[in-house]
């Protein structure tokens, strides 16, 4: 290194040995400061941070080795290696007799540089000799050693490596611990796992990057570290009580309030919902327990303007509603008689009679017109398309829907789910909404009836064309269109029964560069057709799990354990031979054995009712072609 040159925050990959044999350097070893000149030893540990300031031209060797404890060892043993972890002690000295250390390097690095794996096993020996010259010199001088501070280690790398896949065994293994006793350690010091640490850490950037830009939540949630914008919205409302979007809002309430004191907070329009559909930062899209939400507007002026469109809309609906409608329907929630209707008549100013039907939603008894000529959806599209009713508008995911993208002729663009532009809404004059975010029914109402059934209500395609047929006077179409997809449903699972043993068990999962995920039921991918459809097994050992969480992030070292028979797998980056090739994944039962299908996002993104009977038969065509044996 030259003079002035700098070396920072190298994180040590392995154990290592630092031997000056020229110049002068101030070298600091996780906080330690050691001024070193020529002939100097410097050891640390995995994971220690190294920084060095060169004073004048500086030369040293680096040497890394890895410990690896022969088995079988004795309790004694185990116990002083648990204690002391003479691999991680950081000691630095200047030796008393530096040439013979000198002779064992150069003799290592001669070697090593033409190394066959021969000469290799000669490097390890000379190694041996230099660590016996070294330690023996160290004892005749009386050097002390220091314990490495584990718990600032592990929150160093944290704070480093937060924005990557990391789980506890990846920590321990990076600073050569076990998790066992790293969480331990790093919970009676904190009073936090470093798990949760990591948690907090994340979402203490993700607070500043919601307050102080107008990045989307897929790019904030990659930024961040979480490969799935989902569970960075679950997780950020399970430690702050608020969704990112609601964060946001509400932290740009006060803002605004400080800046402008004239506008009035109530005029924001963020909804804090997460959305159904999301992309994330490989362009995959997302479908989500939640609908869409709308950004709210950090201009003065197109705010007031879009107040003053809504207060308008107010007075002409208030002038055009009859005072003698008559309300009958049945209660519940949608699952159960939300989609119950009657028809009524109303008289307006100019004295014709609309006919209108009512229907029970979350939010009390809705009057709807009876055959509604402009819809706007976003949620369930697919439900309407099945009931031959093509909307005016939707939001941009559906219109690239592969299922039925043809039917969309003309429909307009309302925006991305977590983006919805209520202006395009207001243009396009619907005289329904039908949306799965219960926060937008307020923004909503405004424009147009609305009639809102949180996702998650409507448990399955039957549930779902059923309340929708019945609640919009479509249920000739609906019993009809569900006909043939049970049809067709059970025919896929005839297929697949002959082909593959009953008690094969599924996996349906997700890859990308940042990680790996597993699904349920009810979250896109292929769980819906596989789960529900198919009526096929998840893994055992992780059914509850998955059930319940419907999204779980995994680890390298717990793949196998959520690794089924058979695997699903939607990805952009990989195919089948690529998972073969990998040392890990070709490790696997089901991709030894050619049982697993691999599909592109846009494929598995979605799970409608037509997405689900497509992907269905998909799945069951690729099935059939299995041996049973």
């Amino acid at each position: 290194m030259n003079p002035s040159e700098l070396l920072e925050a190298y994180l040590l990959p392995a154990s290592a040995f630092l031997y000056s044999i020229r110049g002068s350097a101030s070298l600091k070893l996780d906080g330690m400061v050691h001024e070193v000149r020529q002939f100097h030893v410097l050891h640390g540990g995995k994971g220690m941070r190294l920084d060095i300031v060169v004073k004048e031209e500086f030369e040293y060797y680096l040497l890394f080795y890895r410990a690896v404890n022969a088995l079988p060892r004795g309790k004694k043993l185990a116990l002083l290696m648990e204690l002391n972890k003479p691999f991680s002690l950081q000691y630095g000295f200047k030796p008393q007799e530096p040439l013979s250390l000198l002779r064992y390097l150069t003799g290592m690095e001669k070697v090593w540089v033409h190394a066959r794996e021969l000469e290799r096993f000669k490097v390890k020996g000379l190694f041996y000799q230099f660590v016996h010259e070294l330690l023996w010199q160290l004892d005749s001088q009386g050097v002390e050693t220091h314990k490495p501070n584990l718990v600032s280690q592990a929150i160093r790398y944290i704070q480093q490596h937060y924005q990557e896949s990391i789980s506890l065994d990846s920590i321990a293994e990076q600073l050569n611990y076990s998790p066992r006793h790293l969480s331990m350690t790093f919970k009676a010091q904190t009073g936090a796992s470093p798990i949760d640490y990591l948690i907090q850490v994340r979402l203490s950037h993700a607070k500043e990057l919601l307050l102080t830009t107008d990045a989307t939540l897929r790019d904030i949630a990659a930024e961040v570290g979480y490969s799935d914008v989902y569970y960075f919205s679950r997780v950020f409302k399970k430690h702050t009580s608020l969704s990112p979007v609601r964060f946001r809002t509400l932290g740009r309430q006060r803002g605004l309030a400080e800046d402008r004191p004239f506008i009035l907070s109530g005029l924001s329009i963020g909804t804090g919902r997460r959305p159904r559909y999301i992309v994330n930062d490989d362009d995959n899209h997302y479908r989500l327990k939640r609908g869409g939400s709308i950004q709210m507007k950090r201009n003065s002026k197109s705010s007031m303007a879009l107040v003053l469109l809504f207060t308008l809309t107010l007075l002409l609906s208030a002038c055009s509603t009859g005072a003698g409608n008559t309300v009958v329907g049945g209660a519940g929630s949608p699952s159960g008689n939300t989609g119950s209707t009657t028809s009524s008549n109303a008289t307006d100013n100019s004295g014709t009679v609309a006919k209108t039907r009512t229907v029970s939603t979350i939010n009390g008894e809705i009057e709807i017109p009876a055959e509604s000529k402009r819809i706007i959806v976003d949620l369930y599209l697919g439900s309407m398309i099945a009931l031959g009713i093509t909307p005016v508008g939707t939001p941009e995911l559906n219109l690239k829907n592969p299922y039925y993208k043809e039917f969309l002729q003309g429909v307009e663009n309302i925006g991305e789910y977590e983006a919805i532009s209520l202006e395009k809404v207001l243009a396009l004059d619907p005289d329904l909404i039908i949306t799965g975010n219960d926060q937008l029914y307020e923004s909503f109402s405004k424009i147009a009836p609305t009639v809102v059934v949180p996702f998650g209500e409507l448990k399955n395609a039957h549930e779902e064309i059923t309340y929708f047929g019945k609640a919009l006077g479509k249920e000739a179409e609906a019993n009809k269109w569900l006909e043939e997809y049970d049809r067709r449903i059970s025919s896929a699972k005839e297929r697949v029964a002959k082909a593959i043993p009953a008690t094969s068990e599924f996996s349906i999962m997700q890859y990308n560069k940042k990680g790996t995920l597993a699904f349920g039921d009810n979250f896109g991918r292929g769980g819906q057709a596989v789960y529900t459809a198919l009526g096929l097994k998840p893994p055992a050992a992780k059914k509850d799990l998955l059930m319940k969480e419907q999204l779980v992030e995994i680890s390298e070292e717990t793949l196998p354990d959520f690794a089924g028979d058979y695997i699903v797998i939607t990805t952009n980056e990989r195919t089948i031979e690529d998972f073969k090739a990998d040392p890990v994944w070709g490790s696997l039962e089901a991709v030894k054995n050619d049982r697993i299908y691999v599909w592109s996002q846009d494929k598995s993104w979605y799970f409608d009712p037509i997405a689900t009977l497509s992907q269905t038969e998909e799945l069951a065509d690729w099935l059939a072609g299995k041996d049973s044996n």
